[in-house]
């Protein structure tokens, strides 16, 4: 029904842009849009950086200065239909799983303003469980190239097919926005895809002067075929293959994620920082992200300077089955199972991170930001890169440079 939705909005618009609506009339079509020409390289030569951990190919293994990491073109198109019913539909295109730029439908929604202060959407929307996952994609809106990957890795499926409700009031001294949404959404990935269903999440923001609070807390079910299919595995080998698939499995099981950010931006400074916590009692476990980043404005220059962490608070690693109590070939079926289930639990990211960058506001509406990012990554862990190679050695360090034309019109 919400996607029959989203493909419905899509159509609205593309009828009413053919039209040729005059701007001071109803209905009436504004266009925007946004995009980042970006270059990256990694001195690990043996596996990829990449910002979107389903990507196919990033910057180290495959190519040494990758333009594939951060470009990305973004297109806006919103639809005042009546003073109190709006369309929007988003479609980016960037690098995919499948090594396509093929694009893809970010948001496709109709919103009814109830009140003034009250509105509801229906249809594709971003989850708004970080306080910049709205705008994550449009990078000119950020300080960074990129948003800290230690946060804003925790959620892999960003958008959700569902309702939301924001509600808007203010006190003598605040304005604040509460959000309530509900739905799913899914992710493809090389050998599958990851669905996220009966989704809910609360979000509430506070802007208090130059001062901006946030916190939110979401609930969500992740289904994950591939893992459903390995635990299958596991449960054929009685009752200690039963005992750790039901402890591991993913399926039916939900996972929870908490945030909170903060943000002081007088005007020639600002400092940012956010925390964030996901839990699942299965194989995803219970990772923590933070950051915190500082800048001062010079004229069109703006240098700053982060720390970023990532830890993975749960187990990483579990002795599985005794294959001593099976015979051949079932022994060497178990072993490879918990070497398989060891791998996956260690995948998680744990680092350290260290960010000197620049942004340079050449004109209106068009930035170039260069950065540098060490990653000091612990307790052998991948550090989120991908295309590891067999030389590649986990729980090492890496230097990375980008440069980033970040431009929204």
């Amino acid at each position: 029904m919400v996607k029959q939705i989203a493909r419905f909005c899509v159509v609205f618009l593309i009828a009413y842009t053919s039209s040729g609506i005059a701007d001071d009339t109803y209905p009436r079509v504004i266009f925007n849009g946004f995009g980042t020409l970006g270059v990256v390289h990694s001195d690990e030569s043996h596996a990829d950086y990449v910002s979107d951990i389903f990507a196919s190919k990033g910057a180290g293994h495959s190519n040494d200065w990758s333009a594939q990491v951060d470009s990305r073109l973004g297109l806006q198109a919103t639809l005042h239909v009546t003073p109190k019913i709006t369309s929007v539909v988003q479609v980016a295109s960037e690098k995919r799983y499948d090594g396509s730029y093929a694009p893809g439908i970010e948001w496709a929604n109709i919103q009814y303003d109830l009140t003034p202060n009250l509105n509801v959407r229906v249809g594709r929307m971003v989850q708004g469980t970080f306080m910049a996952s709205e705008h994550r994609k449009i990078n000119y809106a950020t300080p960074w190239v990129r948003p800290p990957q230690e946060v804003y890795r925790l959620i892999p499926v960003a958008y959700f097919d569902g309702v939301d409700m924001r509600y808007q009031y203010a006190t003598d001294a605040t304005t604040n926005e509460l959000r309530l949404g509900y739905g799913g959404g899914s992710v493809d990935y090389p050998t599958g895809s990851i669905d996220a269903s009966d989704s809910w999440g609360l979000s509430h923001r506070t802007q208090w002067g130059a001062t901006t609070l946030f916190a939110s807390y979401g609930e969500l079910k992740v289904s994950v075929d591939e893992l459903s299919q390995f635990f299958d595995i596991y449960r054929s080998f009685g009752p200690p293959g039963e005992l750790i698939a039901n402890r591991y499995e993913v399926e039916g099981k939900r996972s929870s994620v908490i945030s909170l950010g903060v943000g002081y931006d007088p005007g020639p400074w600002f400092v940012m920082g956010e925390w964030a916590r996901s839990t699942s009692s299965s194989v995803l476990g219970d990772n923590e992200g933070s950051y915190l980043t500082a800048g001062y404005r010079i004229a069109s220059w703006t240098p700053f300077v982060g720390i970023s962490r990532a830890r993975v608070t749960s187990n990483t690693s579990e002795e599985g089955l005794n294959a001593a109590l099976y015979p051949s070939p079932f022994a060497e079926g178990a072993v490879l199972l918990n070497d398989i289930l060891n791998d996956v639990l260690a995948s998680g990211m744990q680092q350290r991170g260290v960010t000197l960058g620049t942004r340079w506001d050449l004109r209106p509406g068009m930035a170039l930001t260069a950065q540098y990012d060490y990653i000091d990554m612990r307790s052998g862990s991948p550090g989120g890169l991908i295309n590891q190679q067999p030389k590649f050695d986990p729980g090492g360090h890496i230097n990375l440079f980008s440069l980033a034309l970040d431009f929204v019109f």
